[in-house]
């Protein structure tokens, strides 16, 4: 009876559909704690964390007091610590040493240092000590003691925290007024300087005299771009002169007492003195000072946001080429070709790119689109510009072609089967009432053909978003802070190279000269990367959602 019973069960399919249910939990159980995983390793590097002042007692050396930031703790075996010199107390197998962020890599010649806890001494967390985060060198820990003003000390001691913060917001803005200038006002002037000579070129290119009413002419603009850059050249004196003339001085954690430049500073706190919800405040400036910057001290400090700007407008300029290609290629194969040997083979091809490894379309791209299609059209409309090439090199254009070929065969064989589940009635009514084939298609299959074209597109924007490999050839590179869009006519740069947060995750992670720095930022971008992609594909399914809506409140 029981035998017979399970064989039922058996049979009915529910071991399968439990077999699946549970497969399908673990998978969701796994991405999420592999998120988890990220965003703690990630974005808890941006909390304020307390600055411990430590005696270590190294058996070697005399005692020293270490300032710095407790990162991490490992615990190691008594075999290991042995090698390094260490030796336990009899009968303990295993030890812990501590893994700190000391800074002040301008003085120490490194930020982070391993210590044996066995060696260390007594911790103490003072409320006046100060965590300074630089434009170069990493952060800076010590204990402000001045305030100078070219050179003339106006506040010390307790006043000095109140004068540095109300200079440090003047230092901070004349920072921005000077890079607004420089990237701004003088890049126009570059770019109206640049576009003269590339007339000048084209006219010698044509064959015109030079004395010629067109050569005197530019000669004219020319002069009064200079007279615009000269005036640029003073401002920036005057407000170079004004940025520098504050300094603070700071003692570190060997007892000198060291000088710095105000204007190397883009932020100074003091964590042991906050309570949680002046950190928290603090933690969110950070998240977002991390989305919303540019990077620094190679890549492995600052904010991210040129690799965001890039990754979003690369994704959104392959979605707008990819989807008229792969629904035209679909529609032609399902609806007008004749079913015969020559389209079984397109499909088996299509099926088949889809398998292709992606570094593959990289080198296509390289050798068509850019040394190719790129030197091509340079060649005709370029020429003044030669050799320097506009098209002919790596590119946005470029890198959102060659990931809407990667992804074209995924929105082909998707159209295709939406195409596949219209009833072959609904085009008989439609041709039976009058309409032509091409109406019948515009007006009635392909609005009903929406959600699955969608689908496609969902798929293409979720591999081209992480894709690294054949970007690093076609227009990817470690530093762009110019991006695609400016001020400057056409005002859409598609010919420039581009930051991507596929590629700064590779370049942090294993090009980084300064590892353990560069190791959160690494979890900090993966995260950031996942959730740019969820976004991309919510937004993608939410479309579907109301085209599913539309076409059913059509059908009935």
């Amino acid at each position: 009876m029981l035998n017979k019973s399970f064989s039922s069960w058996y049979k009915s399919g529910s071991p399968w559909v439990w077999l699946n249910a549970g497969a399908v939990s673990i998978s969701l159980v796994m991405v999420v704690g592999l998120l988890l995983l990220i965003a703690v390793r990630g974005l808890g590097h941006f909390w304020p964390a307390d600055i411990m002042s430590i005696t270590y007692n190294d058996p070697d050396k005399k005692s020293i007091t270490l300032v710095a930031e407790d990162v991490e703790t490992e615990v190691v075996s008594a075999v290991r610590l042995k090698k390094v010199g260490v030796h336990l107390p009899e009968g303990q197998v295993t030890g812990e040493r501590h893994l700190l962020k000391v800074g002040n890599r301008d003085y120490f010649g490194l930020d982070f240092l391993w210590i044996n806890g066995l060696w260390m001494g007594e911790i103490s967390y003072p409320e006046d000590l100060v965590a300074i985060e630089r434009r170069e060198w990493g952060n800076f820990y010590g204990y402000l003691t001045k305030v100078k003003q070219q050179g003339d000390v106006v506040a010390a001691g307790d006043e000095a925290w109140d004068e540095l913060q109300k200079r440090l917001e003047r230092s901070n803005s004349l920072v921005a007024e000077i890079k607004d200038i420089e990237k701004n006002e003088v890049g126009k002037i570059n770019h109206g300087l640049e576009e003269l000579r590339l007339q000048k070129r084209q006219h010698e290119l044509d064959g015109l005299p030079e004395g010629s009413l067109e050569y005197h002419e530019i000669e004219q603009e020319r002069k009064q771009w200079n007279v615009s850059y000269k005036g640029l050249q003073k401002q920036l004196a005057d407000l170079y002169a004004a940025l520098n003339r504050d300094q603070i001085m700071v003692t570190i954690s060997d007892g000198r007492e060291v000088e710095l430049p105000l204007a190397q500073v883009i932020d100074i706190y003091r964590p042991n003195g906050m309570n949680v919800l002046e950190k928290l405040g603090f933690y969110f400036k950070e998240v977002w000072k991390f989305i919303s910057g540019e990077p620094r001290e190679a890549n492995t400090e600052g904010g991210i946001f040129p690799a965001i700007f890039g990754t979003v407008m690369m994704v959104m300029i392959m979605a707008v080429l990819v989807t008229p290609f792969g629904v035209v290629a679909a529609v032609y194969m399902k609806e007008y070709a004749r079913q015969g040997p020559m389209i079984r083979l397109i499909r088996i091809a299509v099926n088949n790119l889809a398998g292709v490894p992606s570094i593959v379309y990289g080198v296509f791209g390289l050798g068509f689109f850019v040394y190719f299609l790129g030197g091509n059209i340079d060649e005709i409309f370029f020429q003044a510009k030669l050799p320097s090439p506009t098209f002919g090199q790596p590119g946005m254009l470029w890198a959102s072609l060659t990931l809407a070929i990667l992804t074209v065969p995924v929105v082909i064989v998707a159209t295709e089967e939406g195409l596949s589940r219209i009833p072959r009635a609904i085009r008989e009514g439609s041709l039976a009432l009058g309409a032509t084939k091409a109406e019948t298609l515009w007006r009635t299959v392909l609005p009903m053909t929406a959600p699955a074209m969608m689908t496609g597109l969902i798929l293409a924007v979720a591999r081209a978003a992480g894709e690294v490999a054949p970007l690093m050839m076609v227009g990817v590179v470690k530093l762009a802070p110019a991006l695609a869009v400016d001020n400057i006519a056409p005002y859409l740069h598609l010919d420039r190279q581009f930051m991507h947060l596929g590629f700064h995750i590779y370049d942090v992670g294993f090009q980084s000269p300064n590892v353990e720095a560069a190791r959160p930022l690494v979890y900090a971008t993966a995260f950031l990367l996942v959730l740019i992609i969820i976004i991309l594909n919510m937004s993608a399914i939410s479309i579907r959602n109301r085209l599913r809506e539309t076409s059913k409140a059509s059908e009935n």
